[in-house]
């Protein structure tokens, strides 16, 4: 498609990361039009005349992408590394390109599945449930409640942890917890009939791993990755972090997995519809609160280094588009 010299650059959500300086080739100008979030409401009126897009989390469903609803558009810029808030296949049919932003969050990610680790292993949220309870002067101790499914907390030399999604993120907690001494291992995807030279078969994987850590994208082929008959193969001293997208992981076989002692413990950072709830999701009922669960809202990618790293690659994406010199690995559409 050939494209103006004047380009209108729509930015839906900067309240996640903010926009650099942006800079365009010559002969390109442009003008940058920037809100700060996006309701669904109000996305129509705001990308009808866009040539280019900046977006992070919000749907652009095929009728948002007709030529009638977006007569102008070319380029679908997320600032993120997921890409399954965008109809791919909608765009392939008109050429607008979509790319992502991959790599950017991979040490904050990391380190954050990392702190979910030690959180739970060292039974972090039982043990300050009993605490502000008052139960410490009417036990005398409260040694217990590091106990979890009758085990005291093992030590990180001791761990095996099995890692599903082998992306930058995957590699990087490879690093960080072989460093601390655990033994890692690489599952091979659910279902393979064949496993590559130095990773383990899924359902191997799951009945010798002490520590499950989630961090792949979510597609058709992963959805509901975890169910059921997942978490009852696993150890019952395994913990599970869920840094990957929500729908990995069924949540209410988590739920029930977590209160019959299947596993010990899970960290969550992602969910099945967010923002969540304790009317959207089982895991944020009260009741769940006296559990080895620790929650968070989505917020593993969030560091300083992410933003810059963001900010950077969305510049190159949009100069690399404009000069036919798209990173090839970045292109989804």
């Amino acid at each position: 498609m050939d494209l103006p010299k004047h380009l209108n650059i729509v930015a839906l959500e900067t309240f996640y990361t903010p926009v650099p300086p942006l800079t365009v080739p010559s002969p390109h100008t442009f003008t940058l039009t920037e809100y700060d979030r996006t309701t669904l409401a109000e996305l129509p009126k705001r990308i009808k005349d866009a040539h280019v897009l900046i977006t992070t989390v919000i749907t652009l469903r095929a009728e948002l992408l007709s030529v009638e609803a977006t007569p102008n558009l070319r380029l679908v810029a997320m600032v993120a590394s997921g890409v399954d808030s965008i109809d791919l296949d909608a765009c392939r049919a008109r050429g607008i390109k979509v790319v992502n932003s991959p790599g950017c969050n991979v040490d904050a990610v990391a380190e954050h599945a990392t702190a979910l680790y030690f959180t739970l292993r060292r039974a972090v949220m039982p043990s300050m449930a009993a605490l502000r309870a008052g139960e410490w002067p009417q036990k005398r101790t409260l040694m217990m409640t590091a106990y979890i499914n009758g085990a005291s907390p093992r030590s990180c030399a001791r761990e095996t942890a099995v890692i599903i999604g082998y992306g930058g993120v995957g590699k990087k907690l490879e690093s960080i917890l072989s460093a601390l001494g655990m033994k890692v291992l690489v599952a091979a995807r659910k279902g393979s009939d064949s496993v590559p030279p130095g990773r383990v078969s899924f359902d191997e994987a799951l009945k010798i791993a002490t520590v499950v850590i989630l961090c792949c994208p979510r597609a058709p082929e992963t959805l509901n990755l975890l169910s059921s008959a997942d978490f009852a193969s696993m150890r019952p001293d395994a913990l599970l972090i869920n840094v990957a997208r929500g729908g990995v992981v069924a949540e209410d076989a988590l739920l029930e997995a977590l209160e019959g002692g299947s596993i010990a413990g899970a960290g969550v950072d992602v969910f099945d519809t967010e923002p969540a709830s304790a009317e959207t999701s089982v895991l944020l009922r009260p009741e769940t609160q006296r559990l080895n669960l620790v929650v968070t809202p989505h917020t593993a990618w969030v560091g300083m280094e992410t933003t810059a790293h963001y900010q950077k690659v969305l510049q190159e994406n949009i100069e690399g588009f404009l000069k036919g010199e798209l990173v090839p690995e970045r292109v989804k559409a």
